[in-house]
């Protein structure tokens, strides 16, 4: 498995809608196994993302789907920046395969 987690600020005042964006463009992505949206309750610009897929291509072919990327382009003016990003092998866990 591939996972990713990370940390994006939303322009201030706009994390609801990119939220919104966000949730609205997950329903098919092959391989997916799992894609989280969070607010930070300490932060009212942030959101955390965390993301497990099956392996690495499938997180990228994802990239690719015509439903992604008009999210990203629809996204793109609400982003103010990304904080961090780390990349993880989950190993399991409740509602993933294996465990």
């Amino acid at each position: 498995m591939f996972g990713l987690i990370g940390k994006m600020r939303a322009q201030a005042g706009k994390r609801d809608a990119l939220l919104a964006i966000l949730l609205g463009s997950t329903g098919n992505m092959p391989g997916c196994l799992s894609y989280v949206v969070a607010k930070d309750p300490a932060d009212p610009d942030a959101i955390w993302i965390t993301e497990v897929w099956d392996d690495r291509e499938s997180h990228k072919a994802s990239l690719q789907l015509p439903e992604v990327q008009a999210a990203i382009k629809q996204a793109m003016p609400l982003i103010a920046g990304f904080d961090s990003s780390t990349e993880i092998e989950p190993v399991g866990g409740f509602g993933l395969p294996g465990s």
